[in-house]
């Protein structure tokens, strides 16, 4: 008999016991782990993952302030704010970047310019989901079209910014200077925090010199957005802090005047008032449209600027380099006077020529015929240049040197007047220096008659004026006059370096005023012509600047020479004698005669200013002058 085996319940039981209980431990394990790595999540990396949440669906959003306003004297406005809208892209939130820009220039006109600076911007370093802009100024049917397609375009926004607009555009270009994007130098030295969401600044002109009180303070919100980076709301904001508004010593009215005076003719003409400094008119003709740089300026505008022989962005007001010519002749005479080169009385024989040294090179006299026996106010008033060769060869460079480096030749003189050039005030050591040859006789007589090496600006000439004006008190020219806010201006303007010239005898500031009287009203002053029937006396000088040299018989024609090759017309003075308001510089290039172009440009500005505009001119004065009347 074949016995089978017995089923071995018990082991079987203890079997799936044991089974059991592995599966237990791995379960207990298990929930044990899923418990520790919940209480991870949830307890000890609870800020780390709430705040990848909120960063997911709350972003803080930069919020540009307000640049600040600029004004005019008389509280015009010279440099507002308007809303332009424009399309953005958020490159982090962009499914497709060549898709979405096709698809973009389906809808809107774009050009290339606009795709090759959006793309020129894309490579730049920027700020993480910072919006990249791609067109500017969308219109009312354009932004229709954009909001139907929107839903389309994940990362594509409609963004209104206050863009810089300059209502007097032309009138204010050169003075004002004007703001535009921020370019990749200047992404590397300016305030990364403060200029967050800022996409202007101040490229030249007081919006470049005063950017740090325009530009104010920026501001942040805290925003919720859903899964395709729309904005839901506005959680937290802070307010940015607005630029502080700026009042400049222009006037817009004499700005304005001066460039219907210079209509049709390339110039410049600055006005400056000697009490305070204040330049009333910084002018600069042609002028150009300085809105179309804020958002970017087109190529084809761009080009037909700067190829054009008028150069209207030259700022011949600051940087315009002119040998003075005889303008610089009242500042020679105080030069003389004051270093013993001559005296009120000497006077010398005039025939039209003078010479170094007998047999030497002949230097002509302007007029041809000479003017005879004359003093040194005969030689001002008549601008005898044989008078000023002679008093130039006695004093000599250095003497010449020392003296007009300190009416501000040679230097930029004015205090907050941005990219103004210093000219060129020669010495000895500046022609070795640069031409590796010695100062001869011959250069000391070109330099005194303003001709030669020598070069300066408008706006140095009329420094210059202006300290004759104030009898030897240097005020140096600025454009800010107040800041409507709660800063000093003086907190923001450089400290003031130049010493009074103070003459030996301080007589002599008057002698020479009385020269430049003589220029305008005088029997024989170059300029009595501009001065005809004015009720108050003016002083000035006329100036001639050769652009072109002639040789030593050869006579100068105005009509056989072309219009571009001219002399440049000049012409310095200022008004009332007695109580100086205005001070004034005119250069008309290729104008010819000083006296017959510049000279009563001048006059115009004299009146306009004396009769109509100045109020801070002496109230007597003015009534005084309305009722007789002017020519």
């Amino acid at each position: 008999m074949v016995w089978g085996e017995f089923k071995d319940t018990a082991a079987e039981r203890r079997l799936f016991q044991r089974r059991t209980v592995v599966m237990l431990v791995c379960v207990i394990l298990a929930v044990g782990l899923l418990l520790t790595r919940m209480y991870q999540l949830q307890v000890v990396e609870h800020e780390v993952y709430t705040t990848l949440s909120d960063k997911n669906r709350v972003q803080v959003q930069s919020v540009p302030p307000p640049r600040g306003l600029v004004y005019d004297r008389n509280g015009a406005l010279l440099a507002e704010n308007r809303p332009v809208f424009s399309v953005t892209l958020v490159p982090e939130r962009v499914r497709g970047m060549d898709e979405t820009l096709a698809r973009l220039g389906e809808i809107l006109a774009i050009s290339p310019e606009d795709l090759e600076r959006f793309h020129r911007r894309l490579e730049e370093p920027r700020r993480p989901f910072q919006e990249i802009p791609l067109r500017y100024d969308l219109n009312e049917q354009e932004m229709a079209r954009l909001a139907v397609h929107r839903h389309e375009l994940p990362g594509v926004e409609v963004e209104a910014e206050l863009v810089r607009y300059y209502p007097h555009s032309e009138l204010t270009a050169h003075a004002l200077g004007f703001v535009g994007r921020i370019n990749r130098e200047e992404l590397q030295r300016i305030d990364p925090v403060n200029y967050a969401g800022t996409n202007y600044i101040g490229k030249s002109g007081i919006e470049r010199f005063y950017e740090e009180i325009l530009h104010g303070k920026v501001g942040y919100q805290h925003v919720e957005t859903n899964a395709r980076g729309r904005t839901l709301r506005v959680l937290e904001r802070e307010n940015p802090v607005p630029g502080e508004d700026l009042q400049l010593h222009l006037d817009l009215r004499l700005q304005q005047r001066a460039h219907e005076l210079l209509d049709g003719r390339r110039g410049a003409i600055i006005a400056i008032q000697p009490d305070t400094g204040g330049i009333l008119a910084l002018a600069s003709v042609p002028g150009f449209d300085a809105n179309k740089f804020v958002t970017g300026i087109s190529v084809d505008d761009y080009r037909e600027l700067s190829d054009s022989k008028d150069k209207p962005l030259f700022n011949r007001a600051l940087r315009g380099q002119y040998p003075p010519g005889s303008t610089l002749k009242p500042m020679l005479a105080v030069a003389a006077l004051d270093s013993g080169a001559t005296t009120r009385d000497y006077t010398i024989w005039d025939p039209g020529h003078f010479r170094l040294n007998e047999g030497g090179r002949l230097w002509r006299d302007w007029k041809r015929t000479g003017h005879g026996w004359v003093d040194l106010k005969d030689a001002v008033a008549e601008s005898c240049d044989v008078y000023f060769y002679e008093v130039a060869t006695e004093m000599g460079v250095d003497t010449m040197y020392s003296y007009l480096s300190r009416f501000g030749f040679g230097e930029d003189a004015a205090l907050d007047v941005s990219g103004a050039l210093s000219g060129l005030l020669p010495s000895k050591e500046w022609k070795r220096a640069v031409r590796n040859e010695p100062w001869y006789p011959g250069d000391s007589v070109n330099l005194g008659i303003g001709q030669g090496f020598m070069l300066a600006t408008p706006l140095q000439l009329a420094t210059a004026t202006a300290l004759i004006a104030n009898r030897g008190e240097w005020v140096e020219p600025r454009l800010l006059k107040d800041i409507r806010g709660d800063h000093p201006v003086d907190e923001f303007l450089p400290e003031e370096t130049h010493q009074p010239l103070t003459l030996k005898n301080p007589d002599d500031w008057e002698y020479v005023v009385e020269s430049m009287v003589e220029v305008m009203h005088g029997r024989k002053g170059t300029a009595r012509g501009a001065a005809a029937g004015a009720s108050y006396r003016m002083a000035g000088k006329t100036g001639t600047a050769q652009v072109f040299s002639l040789a030593e018989d050869e006579e100068y024609d105005a009509e056989e020479v072309r219009e571009r090759l001219r002399d440049h017309a000049l012409f310095v003075g200022f008004a009332p004698v007695d109580d100086p308001q205005i001070a004034v510089a005119v250069i008309v290039e290729n104008g010819g005669s000083g006296s017959g172009t510049a000279a009563p440009v001048a006059r115009a500005m004299f009146d306009s200013w004396l009769l109509e505009f100045g109020k801070e001119a002496d109230a007597t004065l003015v009534s005084d002058v309305r009722a007789r009347g002017s020519d």
